[in-house]
């Protein structure tokens, strides 16, 4: 019998691409909640389980995988049915593959990262570093030409690829810069797009507006126009465009 425990943070986005994958899969599992600000991934058995104490981390029987990429591309090697939603092809693959490490690169560590650390570890007034969104109008506009003609973001068929990205790309349209429809349709219509998946409130869109929130409350009063609409989003339920 298949035994599979999910640790993470609700307000994580590597964490929800790895809930919104066990949702595609039909996947029964467990998710314990991690308190991260009390520290409780440092415990001495989840160190043990995973040296690195990032999350999410997936507990399958006696295995411990970590790494949101890492856990979707395992998840479904190991329990689909067949290869849709992680093709064996090697250049449909490599296409899926190229997306995940621009989520990881570019979108998580070079987007979402740097802003979270300006407003919640650098200074006890934070302004949103305008430098920063920059760099992720240009991480839209890479996300537009991916997408091209095609409904997702590796071709014609939803992939992990579309899991990992929306996860994060969600995120930061709550929380720091709106994905305009009129600058960005083709992105702008894949979040919509996804927004429509079985579960998808629950699985990632209610972390991401705990985040949204925890951001509101450290942004500056005279946040402009652009913040506020996009936490008006928020409360009336807009936010998925």
């Amino acid at each position: 019998m298949v035994h599979l425990v999910l640790y993470g943070t609700e307000t994580s986005p590597p964490v929800r691409a790895v809930l919104l994958t066990l949702r595609a899969l039909q996947l029964e599992h467990e998710f314990r909640r991690l308190d991260m600000q009390a520290g409780e991934h440092l415990e001495p058995e989840l160190l043990r389980k995973n040296p690195q104490h990032t999350v999410p981390m997936l507990e399958d029987g006696e295995a411990c995988i970590w790494d949101s990429h890492a856990i979707i591309g395992y998840l479904v090697n190991k329990y689909a049915q067949d290869d849709a939603l992680y093709p064996k092809e090697p250049l449909q693959r490599a296409v899926v593959d190229q997306r995940l490490h621009f989520e990881t690169g570019v979108l998580f560590h070079g987007c979402f990262k740097p802003l979270q650390r300006a407003l919640f570890k650098e200074n006890d007034a934070p302004e949103v570093p305008k430098d920063r969104i920059a760099d992720l109008h240009e991480a839209y506009a890479h996300l537009e030409r991916f997408l091209g003609e095609n409904p997702y973001l590796a071709g014609g068929q939803l992939t992990i690829a579309d899991f990992s990205v929306v996860a994060t790309v969600s995120t930061l349209h709550l929380s720091y810069c709106p994905v305009e429809g009129a600058k960005y349709p083709k992105l702008s219509a894949w979040l919509a797009r996804l927004s429509t998946l079985p579960h998808y409130d629950e699985d990632n869109l209610r972390g991401a507006r705990l985040l949204a929130e925890r951001v509101r409350a450290k942004l500056p009063k005279q946040f402009d126009k652009l913040w506020q609409k996009a936490f008006e989003d928020i409360k009336s339920g807009a936010g998925k465009q």
